[in-house]
């Protein structure tokens, strides 16, 4: 008889997974391991990134065998403890198992996202979920704009954000997807949704100034001022906001 270890989750099948994860109860031993990242967290005196990861690549190390559909389901069962560090993990989880990341299904990562409410859920669900799957095809851009039209304004913000993981690849094929979903955007003066689109733009500009520096122009009468400003000192100085050169007294 295989003996299985504690606290780890059980191993993958060789054949091929299709993700229910949505819909499975959690197993025991899926339960007993989010309580112990739970309580790992919990017990950081100070957190921070780099004890937080700490805690992440051990517990990714110990599921790194594990199937896909366990990885989401302790994913999931992170979430319900509404906790923004847990929804963090359980997000950088995901997508550092690579079988998990690759067989997240577009239910699933909404699923994920449900409880998104501050920016740093939403960035963080954007960076290392739903922005990288956009980026490689799997959620349609039709999925993005339906973001981008939402009445939650957290959803507006992460489709924005999802364009940071366009703009790196340096595609200028891309930035037309990018410029689309910000177009969607700019008469919002939602304060998340305008520094988001600030943002994307000043993302955008690393790689395309001049494409950049044209949606600025053809829409300098509906952006917002922090967009204009922050995206224009980008593009002159490399910084969203230089430092002030003081007077020699």
């Amino acid at each position: 008889m295989i003996r299985r270890k504690a606290g780890v989750l059980p191993p993958r099948r060789r054949r091929p997974y299709t993700l229910f994860a949505i819909e499975m109860k959690p197993r025991p031993e899926i339960v007993a391991l989010a309580e112990e990242i739970h309580s790992r967290i919990n017990q950081l005196a100070v957190p921070n990134a780099v004890s937080f990861r700490a805690i992440r690549r051990e517990f990714s190390r110990r599921i790194a065998h594990a199937s896909p559909q366990s990885v989401v389901q302790l994913a999931l069962r992170l979430l319900t403890r509404h906790s923004d560090l847990l929804r963090a993990f359980s997000y950088e989880i995901v997508s550092h198992h690579r079988l998990a990341f690759e067989q997240l299904t577009a239910d699933d990562l909404l699923k994920l996202g449900e409880g998104i409410h501050s920016w740093s859920t939403v960035d963080c669900f954007a960076m290392y979920l739903s922005g990288p799957m956009w980026a490689r095809g799997r959620i349609s851009d039709k999925a993005i704009k339906a973001w981008a039209r939402s009445q939650d304004r957290w959803w507006r913000r992460a489709a924005l954000v999802n364009t940071v993981a366009l703009s790196r690849g340096g595609n200028a094929q891309d930035f037309i997807r990018v410029s689309r979903i910000c177009t969607l955007l700019v008469d919002d003066r939602d304060d998340m949704v305008v520094k988001a689109l600030s943002w994307a733009l000043r993302e955008a500009a690393k790689k395309h100034p001049q494409l950049v520096r044209r949606f600025l122009a053809e829409h300098q009468e509906t952006l917002a001022a922090r967009v204009r400003r922050e995206v224009n000192n980008k593009l002159t100085t490399g910084l969203k906001t230089p430092r002030r050169r003081t007077k020699n007294l």
